[in-house]
């Protein structure tokens, strides 16, 4: 059961905010009492916690699966980016938002884990780019896979890029797009050009 909660608990959160879901809405939707759903969590901060990082986890797997199936690093990118969408519904409801504004310490130790990650994978994608030809060798990999990361979180940021005036999935094509064309040698440019083209035939 405690499976069942933390699935649907994460898929409303997801799709309406962590501040709007309360812990009447989740009982009503699964059908269960609020009783069920506190013998597994103490609180709804608890409940919070545990979705964020759960699907932080999933989405870890996911990427470390990616990494392993020897794609070429920019179609790595391309297909991290794809899945990292599928898992997070499109951010309809900016959770990460909410997720900053009422729980700030969760936002915090996850933005932690996330950073981590990211450098890590970053710096790899980076340096098999510079390995395989498709990445400048002239690149400072530090600097550029900061400035990447820092670019991922901004995109993310509702003053910089207002929910109405961006959708989700365009911000990630433009940026990602962006990151790689900077990067990018000639032949790297060739494999960036036939996966843009393929995405919009």
């Amino acid at each position: 059961m405690k499976e069942k909660i933390l699935e649907k608990a994460t898929d409303m959160f997801l799709n309406l905010g962590f501040k709007s879901v309360t812990m009447d809405d989740l009982a009503n939707e699964m059908g269960i009492s609020k009783k069920t759903i506190y013998t597994h969590f103490e609180n709804k901060t608890r409940l919070v916690q545990e979705c964020t990082f759960s699907l932080f986890n999933q989405i870890n797997s996911g990427i470390d699966c990616i990494c392993t199936t020897g794609k070429n690093p920019i179609e790595e990118l391309y297909e991290i980016k794809k899945f990292v969408i599928s898992h997070l519904k499109d951010e309809k409801s900016s959770p990460q938002y909410q997720l900053q504004k009422y729980y700030p310490k969760i936002f915090s130790n996850l933005r932690k884990k996330q950073y981590e990650l990211m450098q890590e994978c970053t710096i790899n994608n980076i340096k098999r780019g510079l390995e395989l030809g498709i990445y400048r060798e002239n690149l400072n990999v530090e600097f550029v896979s900061r400035i990447y990361i820092s670019g991922v979180a901004s995109i993310k940021d509702e003053r910089f890029f207002p929910e109405g005036n961006f959708a989700a999935k365009d911000l990630q094509d433009y940026f990602l797009e962006y990151h790689l064309r900077g990067i990018v040698t000639p032949k790297g440019r060739k494999i960036l050009n036939d996966i843009i083209n393929s995405t919009y035939e």
